[in-house]
């Protein structure tokens, strides 16, 4: 059977971790709204997207392109949930929680990337 996109475990995290991310966000002052609250939000929103689409492409080495596409977007993740707290907008707890599963996921999809390459 042929797996979809939504049976990889890297695409049900990164899409668990939009959903926190837009959730946190929601908490961010006003005049973030458009700066770091965007920038935040669209890449998180890349990871899973990137997942999906690379698996539609249909050829192991476009998925393998667009799951190295969602890595580096995590990785804007990480750096935005880091500077978000350097500047009190998300409190320590958070910001270890989330930064715990950005590497949760970072892991799943370097092990996946390695099993098509």
């Amino acid at each position: 059977m042929t797996q979809t996109f939504r049976d990889f475990i890297a695409w049900q995290q990164g899409k668990a971790l939009a959903r926190e991310v837009y959730e946190i966000t929601r908490l961010f002052p006003d005049e973030e709204r458009f700066g770091l609250v965007i920038q935040l939000r669209r890449a998180a929103v890349s990871v899973p997207s990137n997942i999906a689409e690379g698996r539609g492409r249909g050829t192991k080495k476009d998925f393998a392109h667009f799951l190295m596409q969602a890595r580096g977007s995590l990785y804007e993740v990480e750096t935005q949930i880091e500077l978000a707290n350097e500047l009190h907008y998300i409190n320590q707890f958070d910001t270890a929680r989330l930064l715990k599963h950005c590497d949760e996921l970072s892991r799943v999809l370097n092990g996946l990337i390695n099993s098509i390459t």
